[in-house]
């Protein structure tokens, strides 16, 4: 039997992800057209490969369809509660880094830490009569950080467009979100809160702990592992 390796379909993590496998002796490709997602795998027997949106590969690890994944480590922590009794992860790939962090308007002057944060929000509702907004698509790990925290008196209002344009077009004061190099979070007059990190993403191989993994099937990820250097 087989073992299902999912890779995000498209773009720089689905090349990055081929050239590491590749770097490793084991090629993976497209089977087709870029519309095809199903894969080809060279170089070891009993994986089968499926090509997935990044967003999509998280669900189905959890569900035990995919034995294996690769995709960012923020998704597998916002999209499955629980997320580590239910996936476990095998390796960091070392590429698709990027921060999960909190922004505020750069004119907020007295605003640089979480505390500043939660004493604005309090004023603000006192001001306005309504909690301060901020804007995210990362709604379970802004909320357990915050939590964390201690930061208690705002709403998270959903992005579904650019998060770093919601402060300028008035639908959020602040903003949680991914970047890499800060830059468009500065051409929108927004500034990261110092200890306003929420987690430092990357691409991540994952293994579903909810799958059926049969003796074979288990004899696959253990030549697989070791093909990949991931045993001690």
């Amino acid at each position: 039997m087989t073992i299902r390796l999912g890779v995000p379909s498209k773009g720089r993590l689905m090349e990055k992800t081929f050239d590491w496998f590749a770097e490793r002796g084991i090629r993976l490709g497209r089977a087709g057209s870029d519309r095809d997602y199903a894969g080809i795998v060279e170089g070891i027997d009993g994986v089968e490969l499926v090509l997935l949106s990044a967003g999509e590969i998280p669900r189905d690890l959890a569900r035990g369809w995919l034995h294996l994944g690769v995709t960012g480590s923020d998704l597998v922590r916002e999209k499955i509660a629980g997320w580590s009794e239910r996936v476990e992860q095998m390796a960091p790939l070392g590429f698709g880094h990027a921060d999960l962090i909190i922004a505020v308007p750069e004119f907020w002057v007295d605003v640089d830490t979480l505390d500043d944060l939660d004493a604005a929000a309090a004023a603000f509702r006192k001001a306005h009569g309504h909690r301060l907004r901020i804007a995210t698509k990362y709604h379970r790990l802004v909320r357990e950080f915050l939590r964390a925290k201690g930061v208690a008196d705002y709403q998270l209002v959903d992005s579904q467009g650019a998060t770093e344009g919601t402060v300028r077009t008035e639908t959020a004061e602040a903003i949680a979100d991914i970047t890499s190099t800060g830059a468009t979070l500065q051409a929108n007059g927004l500034k990261i809160l110092s200890d306003g990190l929420i987690h430092q993403s990357q691409a991540t191989l994952f293994r579903s702990r909810t799958a059926d993994w049969s003796p074979s099937q288990e004899a696959v990820l253990a030549e697989l592992t070791r093909r990949c250097g991931l045993t001690g």
